[in-house]
């Protein structure tokens, strides 16, 4: 991310104990490393709020893109007249299961053993 070498790596930790000293040096790196931490949630933070953003603008456009694609096939396929009175009405309540037109086949009764005959 920043390309440093390991060269500039431990120049950077003998100028650290050079000028802060080996005394102050953990305390300083507990320091470094809240900061550190700090930073990297604000932008977590921020990167998954643009990217809520952009994933907010990605479904508008896909729905802007399925209304034009949906009124488009409307207006090449319209409906045949009359077709419109054979759809269901959108407010019916569907808590009675449909009828069909035709009665179902007669079944003929399963048959029970009958009771011996009592003799005497």
């Amino acid at each position: 991310m920043f390309d440093i070498g390991w060269d500039e790596m431990l120049f950077t930790v003998i100028v650290a104990i050079v000028v802060i000293g080996p005394k102050d040096l953990p305390r300083a790196l507990r320091t470094a490393g809240r900061w550190i931490g700090k930073v990297r949630r604000v932008s977590g933070h921020f990167r998954s709020g643009i990217e809520t953003m952009i994933r907010e603008a990605e479904l508008a456009d896909m729905e802007k893109q399925w209304k034009e694609q949906n009124a488009a096939i409307m207006a090449a396929h319209p409906a045949p007249s009359g077709a419109e009175a054979a759809l269901p009405d959108p407010g019916m309540t569907y808590a009675e299961p449909l009828q069909p037109d035709t009665p179902p086949a007669a079944q003929p009764e399963p048959e029970t053993p009958s009771e011996p005959a009592k003799e005497g």
